[in-house]
């Protein structure tokens, strides 16, 4: 399995997505700039978090636009894992490859902290090596990560089991039904507030975002629809 991970202008998590999954994982991974027009021999794509373009207009809000971007939802149309964690996440809801939006925090302040989440839907190829309802702490780096969707997106979330990962216990930003993380009807494209990549050593302060990544390369092929 050979992994991208997206550079854009302003990412700072590339790093971090990309040593998870080859330091510590041994995967196959390779940065790929944003100019670039196709992940041809690629089998997984992975948006990191930072503020690209420098979140101006809105977070991911350019970088929608970025050469890269048909390329990625090619890889979404085609079943492929697509995987974006903070500003990956908002840009991927700017897409289009995931309902909702990510607006600013309630409290109209960057909140930096490790979380706990609820594994909501551990069906998903990144969720696998979880168990169902387990709680994981993830740290959370993010101005504008409270989840906002209307009441119908929101009800066919809940239906479709697409509510991937929960805030369990504080809701750190104000996220509509606690949502921290959402996935496609098909599974195969997840967002997520938090950053897994920055939790797979115990020197970081736990591992409970590695086995996200190791579900992921486990799986290879991904499933073509959510399992209820």
């Amino acid at each position: 399995m050979k992994i991208a991970v997206v550079v854009f202008p302003g990412s700072n998590c590339d790093i971090d997505i990309y040593e998870a999954l080859h330091t510590v994982c041994g995967a196959d991974v390779e940065y790929v700039s944003h100019k670039r027009d196709n992940l041809d021999g690629f089998d997984a794509v992975m948006l990191p978090g930072g503020f690209s373009y420098g979140d101006y207009l809105r977070c991911g809000a350019i970088a929608r636009f970025a050469n890269i971007m048909p390329a990625i939802v090619k890889m979404a149309d085609e079943g492929k894992p697509v995987f974006g964690t903070c500003n990956g996440f908002q840009i991927l809801t700017e897409a289009g490859l995931l309902p909702g939006a990510l607006k600013q925090n309630d409290s109209l302040k960057f909140v930096c902290k490790t979380v706990e989440l609820q594994v909501e839907n551990n069906k998903t190829p990144f969720t696998t090596k979880y168990g169902e309802k387990e709680h994981v702490k993830l740290p959370i780096a993010h101005a504008d990560g409270s989840y906002y969707a209307d009441d119908e997106t929101l009800q066919k979330l809940e239906e479709n089991n697409q509510v991937v990962f929960r805030y369990a216990n504080e809701n750190p930003n104000g996220s509509l039904h606690d949502i921290a993380g959402v996935c496609n009807e098909r599974g195969n494209v997840l967002g997520m507030m938090p950053h897994p990549e920055r939790a797979v050593e115990a020197l970081l302060g736990n591992t409970d975002g590695l086995r996200l990544f190791q579900s992921l390369l486990e799986n290879g092929t991904v499933k073509t629809e959510v399992a209820n």
